[in-house]
This record gives C-alpha cells, sequence and structure tokens, in this order.
C-alpha cells in the first residue's frame, strides 16, 4: 500500500492506495515545516482513524507540501512521518515538485503554482530546477489566496473598498480593523489567514472591482516569475496549478493573453494525477 500527500498550508490531501486500487481518500490539516513541528506533526497524524488503521500496512510514503524547501525542513517532515509509519519508507519534497510531476509527468515545462500560497519553476521532466523564486507569504506569494486576502484586508481597512464590496464584508465577517490587525500580526499562521478569504473572492467572482484585483495578482505572479522563465526557455509549455488558478482561470487566462503567453492546462489538485502516478510506478 502507498500514501500520496499533497499539503500547502491550509489542508493535506491525502489519497492511500494498494495495487491501484484507491483505499482511502480524505484531508487533514495542513503540514508545513515553518508552522509544525515533529510533535505536531505526529499529533494530527494520530487523529486521524484512516492512517491510524493502514499505518502498518503503508510501504511508501510520498510527501509533497509547501514549506518543504530545504534538507532541514524536510526532516522534520520525514522523521514524523517516519515514526508514524513504522514499516514505510518516506520520500519527502516540495509542493512545486508536486505540481511538476502532476502537470507534465516526465515531459519538461515551467510549472506555476498558485493556491494559498504561489511559486514558479522550470521543469527537465525530472527534476524541478532550483531558482530564487517561492519567498513565501510576506515577501512573495504574488496572486496567491494569501495575496488576495491582504489586498482585501488593506481595501477594507484604507476605506478603498467599493461600498457594495465593504457592506458585503462586513456581513460576511463581522470584522474591525482591532480584531483584523490582531489576526494578522499576532496569532501563529497569520497566512492561513490571509489565505481563507479566498472565500470571498468566489463568492463574488462577478463583480468588477474584485475581479481587477484577482487579475492584478495574476499579471504581477506572471510578470514576476513566468515572464523570466520563459526567457529561458521560449519552448516550454506553461502549467498551473491550484486553487486561485482553477477557481479564476479565465481570468489567469486572460493575464496571460496580455503577457503574450498561453497556458497549456490548469490543474485544481494535483493529488489526483500524483496518485495515478506512483499507483503506476508501485
Amino acid at each position: 500500500m502507498i500514501a500520496v500527500v499533497y499539503s500547502g498550508s491550509y489542508f493535506a490531501h491525502w489519497r492511500l492506495a494498494d495495487k491501484g486500487r484507491t483505499v482511502a481518500s480524505f484531508k487533514t490539516n495542513g503540514i508545513n515545516p515553518y508552522f509544525n513541528d515533529e510533535k505536531h506533526i505526529l499529533q494530527l497524524l494520530n487523529k486521524n482513524i484512516n492512517l491510524i488503521h493502514h499505518a502498518e500496512e503503508i510501504k511508501r510514503i510520498y510527501f509533497f507540501g509547501a514549506g518543504a524547501s530545504s534538507d532541514e525542513r524536510k526532516l522534520v517532515i520525514h522523521n514524523a512521518l517516519s515514526a508514524f509509519f513504522k514499516f514505510g519508507k518516506v520520500t519527502v519534497e516540495h509542493d512545486i515538485t508536486a505540481a511538476a510531476i502532476a502537470c507534465c509527468k516526465n515531459s519538461p515545462g515551467i510549472v506555476s503554482i498558485c493556491g494559498s500560497g504561489s511559486n514558479a519553476a522550470w521543469y527537465d521532466g525530472k527534476k524541478v530546477q532550483p531558482n530564487n523564486y517561492g519567498l513565501g507569504y510576506i515577501l512573495a506569494d504574488e496572486g496567491s489566496g494569501n495575496w488576495l486576502g491582504r489586498q482585501l484586508i488593506k481595501g477594507f481597512m484604507n476605506e478603498t473598498l467599493p461600498a457594495n464590496i465593504r457592506k458585503k464584508f462586513i456581513h460576511k465577517y463581522d470584522a474591525d480593523r482591532k480584531t483584523l490587525l490582531e489576526k494578522v500580526y499576532r496569532q501563529k499562521q497569520p497566512a492561513l489567514f490571509l489565505s481563507s478569504f479566498t472565500e470571498f473572492y468566489i463568492d463574488n467572482r462577478d463583480d468588477n472591482h474584485l475581479q481587477s484585483v484577482i487579475k492584478k495578482g495574476f499579471s504581477t505572479l506572471i510578470s514576476t516569475y513566468l515572464v523570466p522563465l520563459t526567457k529561458q526557455h521560449p519552448d516550454a509549455s506553461i502549467h498551473f496549478a491550484g486553487t486561485v488558478a482553477a477557481n479564476f482561470q479565465e481570468l489567469l487566462h486572460e493575464a496571460a493573453a496580455e503577457a503574450n503567453l498561453q497556458i497549456a492546462n490548469i490543474i485544481k489538485e494535483p493529488i489526483n494525477n500524483l496518485l495515478t502516478y506512483y499507483s503506476n510506478k508501485n
């Protein structure tokens, strides 16, 4: 039996499979070594009945997650998973690698994530090539759920939101300036709080102001990451993965076209493609 995991900061998607047959499909809270230590990860695993029931049967674990960007951080996740899955061999990689495999399999391409966070990279068909992108929710994450949340909160507190959107925001969140600032600057995982506002954009997807904000985020993501990558690899296909990219793909295609780029495909949740890929290898 194998376990394939794709984790953002908000949720981790799990698939357990045996001989190509899916045994279990579920979500847990996200696993991110920037925010979670080994003890916390083990506690999370020990709360899930599917994992407890199948722990000894699982022989390979393929984990891909946001924050797993260095050997030190990968080790945090590796140690926790190895302690829980005592008979399993654990592989831990960054979420951009998962997106690359899910979108391209063994073919080269430019791959971008746009979900709760954002990132991009060149994939040579075997490995994602290192770059200076993926600077996290404070310095980067252009176009992502986190970035969209920041724009919405700033607009509310600066009183620059259109009156109808401000009214809907107050009705939905019953928010005030003090509470918002405390949640952004004093709670443990502000990135999760910020990205939670993606739901507001989805609920109001037809609003012109919010569409312009989303498109601005996509345009910034494209100009910052994808345009430089296309200059290095001019003939490469471009692929996207992530909930924000998928939920607002018309705006993403528009932003790409304005940069004279064409997107080959957009995948909302890489987990199913990852499961197929690794089921065929085992």
